[in-house]
């Protein structure tokens, strides 16, 4: 309808809240007519050549205020695979690998490390599985309260979920056991961006960057967070990032129109 539109617009525009398209058969798209008009003045905008970005802003403030807008991105919480294999001696929530020779000898997976490991092979996405998964992460915290993977892993339930206060808790307190799990600084980032608590996620985001400096997703979130406090400048450097670690991403596109 709208060829100056592409779909990583489309797609940006309703995580944004600037639409609310309704989809009908899996694929086609309907859109109501106040959706409609959005459209009509982007693509008219773009096909004049003006920025996206800029286009944006346009549109944002012939609306109720940019900070009215829900911005939520539903971002996919970044999970944690395996548990995280530290030499040494064991202490509450680190590990070994199985058979690890430490300065103590032999180093056994533990109880809790063996439910958090059959916890992780049930938590695969698929629904029915994933009551199993939280009872495996229950168990293996019951059996060890300060094992972090299963922290996080129980959390990225909770937030996958939409429990965010409950998921919140389990990521503050993972970050108090071991501030050096990047996933738990992003994933709390992202609830801070769902609650518009926007200082709050750029500080979990740079946090996050900081540990794992070429996790693509954590620059395109704080570019976003970023642009919705109206830093464009500082969020520059983030989209490019972004551009930079994901060249084949959904969003490579307009990480591009943002980084000009």
């Amino acid at each position: 309808m709208y060829p100056a539109l592409r779909l990583d617009h489309l797609r940006y525009l309703e995580k944004c809240g600037l639409i609310k398209p309704a989809v009908k058969n899996g694929s086609d798209t309907s859109f109501g007519f106040g959706d409609l008009t959005t459209l009509r003045q982007l693509a008219g905008e773009l096909q004049q050549g003006v920025a996206f970005r800029a286009a944006l802003r346009s549109l944002q403030a012939s609306r109720t205020g940019q900070l009215a807008f829900d911005f939520r991105l539903d971002a996919q919480p970044a999970r944690i695979i395996d548990l995280k294999s530290r030499l040494g001696p064991s202490t509450p929530g680190t590990f070994g690998s199985p058979g690890t020779i430490t300065s103590e000898g032999p180093r056994e997976w533990s109880s809790a490390e063996q439910l958090f490991l059959r916890g992780s092979l049930l938590d695969d996405g698929t629904p029915e599985r994933e009551d199993e998964a939280v009872k495996s992460y229950r168990l293996a915290l019951d059996a060890d309260p300060d094992l972090v993977a299963a922290l996080i892993n129980l959390a990225n339930i909770r937030y996958s979920r939409d429990e965010l206060a409950e998921a919140q808790a389990l990521y503050e307190r993972a970050i108090l056991l071991d501030p050096t799990y990047f996933e738990a600084h992003f994933n709390l980032g992202n609830i801070h961006h769902d609650h518009a608590r926007y200082g709050e996620a750029e500080v979990s985001y740079r946090e996050a960057l900081t540990l794992n400096n070429s996790y693509a997703d954590a620059h395109f979130y704080l570019a976003v967070t970023l642009e919705k406090m109206g830093r464009s400048v500082d969020a520059r450097a983030h989209w490019r990032a972004c551009e930079r670690l994901s060249p084949k991403g959904e969003w490579v596109e307009l990480a591009k129109e943002f980084s000009d």
